[in-house]
């Protein structure tokens, strides 16, 4: 009865830690069973190959020595001969694995403490396999916790099935937890690591306000209405984009709800965080003018090529505190919910501006043509801003101008195009003086002037281009939280390049030195070609 008793307990030992540590059962008894074997080899020989089965219906323990057939034995704790395993079974053949029978043991108390230390550590590990299991297809959820301790300023949350952390920068300023409080958070990364799966929850994603209002807002949890951007400075104000695809719903008047219940729901949670709703568009300029509200805009210039959208105000009722708001607040977010650089002038600001451009060309035609105020005025007025562009326009293009004749044209390209050899040639001097080498020039993309900039700061090779990488060439913003963005200027700053110039001159570059083919330039772009046609239309 003893026998049957142990029996019994060994699986009720296992059906309890499965409960309660939410592992499988089958977990549990495995891991019974390689303490088990553990515990034998302590006493049978460390490089005897022993086993434990334990029955997970009757509870029964069965132990068992490994052996390998082999031609000559050289281990005779793991190994057999043929002839010796063929008179236990005739059927015996080297390689062949022969399970010898093991009498059951009497434990020791140090035999069963590191037993009862292998089905610990075997518990632990399928617990935070678990853990981790459960939790990595849940980053974008909002998860509901309760705050079981602090340290260092982080907060240590109690999910249930799982601990998470909430770091200092991840939560709202001025946010105190204790001790026992209710906490909603959103996970936003789960990494498996030594001491287990980190779960870490953030109050200040973007993200989190997205799925708040997805939990306040039928019309976003049923896709009607769609939240296309989000920008947060956390615990004072934020932006939010939206759009209908019901042209019946209202996106702004859904998201705010009956007398503002639904925004002010999401306001609550977040320690009164002050958020505009916006109505998305999909014309930048529309988008921007409404990411700027509440002040009013008389014009907007888009530079694609650059993502930057300068934005005119009037000069009237405060509109450009307004449009910065406190601290840079507004514009900041505008240009994070858009994607966009925003540039913000007033209507006098941009007249004296077009005007400074205006003397600027006129300047510059009246020196590099050799021609009076009036031809260069001209000029500027027509649109003209560069030597380059009166050399290579339709000579019938500057005819056209009132007051010039065919010939004046031809003349006026002619000196341009002077203008331009000389230019060149001087371009070409400097660039031998630095030590740029020619092989430069057969780097699609590369200009004289580029070669000159490059050369100044020592990338004097192809090989030296090819290492560069894009913001070495056109510079970055870097955007600190709570700060203006600082601009860090690249090497060919002043030359007008646009970062996919500068990317496509990098790539060519490396084509050029051999790190790379034209066939790998051509992978992404095919690649993209078939994800989009695999969309759904």
């Amino acid at each position: 009865m003893a026998v049957s008793a142990n029996r019994l307990e060994l699986l009720q030992i296992a059906d309890a830690v499965a409960r309660e540590k939410s592992i499988d059962r089958g977990i549990v008894i495995a891991a019974m069973e390689d303490a088990i074997a553990k515990a034998a080899r302590a006493r049978y020989g460390s490089e005897t190959d022993v086993h434990a089965e334990i029955d997970p219906k009757k509870g029964e323990l069965r132990l068992s020595r490994h052996m390998l057939v082999v031609d000559t034995v050289e281990n005779h704790s793991n190994q057999i001969s043929l002839a010796d395993a063929q008179r236990a079974n005739p059927g015996a053949q080297v390689g062949d694995t022969i399970a010898d029978t093991l009498p059951p043991l009497e434990y020791g108390r140090i035999a069963a403490q590191s037993a009862k230390q292998v089905i610990v550590q075997k518990v632990r590990e399928a617990e935070r396999d678990r853990q981790y299991q459960e939790f990595k297809d849940r980053i974008g959820d909002i998860v509901n916790g309760v705050v079981k301790r602090v340290e260092y300023g982080s907060v240590i949350v109690d999910l249930g099935r799982g601990e998470a952390i909430i770091r200092r920068d991840e939560m709202l300023p001025r946010e105190v937890f204790r001790n026992g409080d209710r906490v909603r958070a959103y996970i936003f990364d789960v990494r498996r690591e030594t001491r287990g799966p980190q779960i870490f929850l953030s109050r200040t994603h973007p993200q989190f306000m997205a799925k708040l209002f997805a939990q306040e807002v039928p019309e976003i949890y049923d896709g009607i209405v769609e939240i296309k951007a989000v920008a947060r400075d956390p615990g004072s104000r934020a932006k939010i984009g939206v759009i209908s695809r019901d042209s019946s719903v209202d996106p702004v008047g859904a998201c705010v709800g009956m007398r503002g219940s639904r925004v002010q729901a999401v306001v609550n949670e977040l320690q009164g965080e002050k958020i505009d709703i916006i109505p998305w568009s999909p014309d930048i300029a529309t988008f921007v003018v409404n990411a700027l509200a509440p002040a009013e805009v008389s014009k907007v210039v888009i530079d694609e090529d650059r993502e930057r959208i300068e934005v005119v105000v009037p000069d009237t009722n405060n509109q450009l505190s307004l449009a910065i708001g406190r601290r840079g607040q507004n514009v900041r977010l505008a240009s994070q919910l858009t994607g966009w650089d925003i540039d913000i002038l007033t209507e006098q600001e941009e007249s004296e501006r077009r005007q400074a451009d205006f003397e600027n060309s006129t300047r510059v035609f009246m020196e590099s043509l050799n021609v009076d105020e009036v031809v260069g005025q001209l000029l500027a007025s027509e649109g003209f801003t560069s030597v380059e562009e009166l050399a290579l326009v339709d000579v019938k293009e500057i005819a056209g101008i009132e007051g010039f004749d065919e010939e004046t044209a031809q003349e006026l390209q002619s000196r341009a195009r002077e203008y331009l050899e000389r230019l060149e040639a001087e371009l070409e001097a400097r660039r031998k003086e630095l030590g740029v080498e020619d092989a430069m020039k057969d780097v699609s993309g590369v200009t004289s002037k580029m070669m000159v900039k490059l050369g100044e700061n020592d990338i004097k090779t192809v090989e030296d281009l090819a290492g560069c990488a894009t913001d070495d060439l056109v510079g970055w913003t870097e955007r600190k939280e709570g700060g203006e963005p600082t601009k860090h200027v690249g090497m060919l700053d002043g030359l007008d390049i646009s970062r996919e110039d500068a990317e496509a001159t990098i790539m060519q570059a490396r084509v050029k030195a051999g790190w790379i083919t034209e066939a790998d330039l051509a992978k992404p772009s095919e690649e993209a070609a078939e994800a989009a046609e695999q969309q759904p239309a």
